[in-house]
């Protein structure tokens, strides 16, 4: 509903555009550009704030971690458990799956898949761990996974929206994003 209300926002001017002189028709093309960009930089927006374990992004290969990096990945794998391990190993994502729905937490962020009316929908937050201690990367993800077991609905209200629509939207940006 979100999508379609900004589609239909920005596309308003447009077709009043051509109601009122056909003319317009080069303004109206930017009325409709702008109508299909603004979902387009949602979804990358999303995407980028949700920073896959192990992905290029990934303070892991940025510092090259082994002693502690190797540690802490062992105990979040701890946290997982069998099951999650595996989704952890492909896509670089702890799952978690809680009252709201199935997270997935990454570094820097997380994304909700929930069931919807008219199909899965998907969130991406965006929130950080404190580089002050310089955590190793599983350690954030470790401390965002405790956090979100612990209080979800807190999770959600500290953590910022970046994107809110249908997963097809997220899931093009997000290959791009993690590298």
């Amino acid at each position: 509903m979100w999508t379609v209300w900004v589609v239909a926002l920005f596309s308003a001017p447009g077709v009043a555009l051509l109601l009122v002189e056909p003319l317009t028709f080069p303004v109206a093309l930017l009325c409709f550009a702008h109508a299909w960009t603004v979902p387009w930089l949602q979804a990358r927006r999303g995407a980028r704030a949700t920073v896959a374990l192990g992905s290029e992004r990934s303070i892991a290969s940025r510092r090259g971690e082994t002693g502690p990096g190797q540690v802490a990945l062992g105990l979040l794998a701890d946290l997982v458990g069998k099951d999650g391990i595996d989704l952890l190993k492909v896509t670089g994502f702890a799952s978690y799956g809680g009252k709201f729905g199935f997270w997935l937490v990454g570094e820097q962020g997380a994304i909700l898949v929930r069931d919807g009316v008219l199909g899965k929908r998907v969130f991406a937050w965006c929130v950080r761990v404190s580089d002050a201690d310089g955590l190793p990367a599983a350690d954030r993800v470790a401390h965002l996974l405790l956090a979100l077991r612990e209080d979800e609905e807190g999770f959600a209200t500290v953590a910022n929206l970046n994107f809110s629509g249908a997963g097809w939207r997220l899931r093009q940006h997000l290959r791009a994003a993690q590298g």
